[in-house]
């Protein structure tokens, strides 16, 4: 079974509106999945639903990591066993410190893993992964000192969202838009980073509205979302299809199904 498994998936807004009408999807570890689709089309609740955004209602399927149910499961607990979301607009939270951030991050991670013991990190050990990460990164080490996300520049932000998959070292990563704001060096830098961490250990899933991010991070599989839906699915080259014709050509089809 792949590392992420998500059956028959329906997202609703608390509201009662639903947003992701059926959605079936398989990534593993040392894989690299793509999601496209035009704005509104539902790509980022369709992420915020996996991670367990409580603002998020799943009212039908599932969602399998590792093969265990985690559909009901909030969060924090979701992070605990090794998935992870970078945010399209990460929150700033003042007060706490990039570091400080990080570490707490860390150690709740160790501890979930070690049955409810505290186990944490060793201070030198953690000092020297943090700067060997923020140097492979290009994220200055002044930010460290910085509360979490006031006043980075976009850049800064998608940089540190990186520098926290780097650290924490997830099994699913899923990046929301991460390449949105992004200038063509500080694309590169995070796209680097991200395919850096794929392999044996750690798969990711793409959400993206353009293909830019792809010329950096080859996906295997591509799915146009289109409605809610996966309206088609293919290798890499269907990332350049939808660059070259945009997703005109899907919504007619998918209109027509609803009817």
């Amino acid at each position: 079974m792949a590392l992420l498994k998500l059956e028959n998936v329906h997202v609703s807004l608390e509201d009662g509106t639903e947003i992701v009408k059926g959605v079936d999807l398989e990534v593993d570890t040392n894989e690299v999945h793509a999601i496209m689709g035009p704005n509104g089309s539902g790509k980022s609740t369709l992420s915020n639903a996996i991670m367990g955004h409580p603002a998020y209602v799943i009212t039908e399927g599932k969602i399998l990591l590792d093969g265990d149910d985690v559909t009901e499961m909030g969060a924090d607990e979701r992070a605990q066993r090794g998935l992870f979301l970078a945010f399209q607009y990460p929150h700033a939270i003042p007060g706490v410190t990039v570091t400080s951030f990080l570490r707490a991050a860390i150690n709740a991670v160790r501890k979930a893993r070690n049955g409810g013991v505290e186990n944490p990190i060793a201070i030198p050990e953690f000092r020297k992964e943090l700067l060997a990460q923020m140097d492979r990164l290009k994220v200055s080490r002044e930010l460290a000192s910085r509360y979490l996300n006031d006043g980075f520049s976009g850049g800064e932000k998608k940089r540190v969202e990186i520098l926290q998959m780097a650290m924490l070292k997830p099994r699913m990563a899923v990046l929301d838009e991460t390449d949105s704001g992004l200038d063509i060096d500080a694309l590169r830098v995070v796209a680097g980073g991200v395919k850096e961490l794929i392999g044996p250990e750690m798969g990711a899933l793409v959400i993206t509205h353009y293909q830019r991010i792809l010329d950096y991070i080859t996906p295997d599989h591509v799915h146009v979302f289109v409605d809610g839906r996966i309206v088609k699915s293919g290798g890499a080259d269907l990332a350049k299809e939808l660059e070259a014709d945009g997703y005109d050509p899907f919504i007619p089809a998918t209109a027509g199904a609803e009817a």
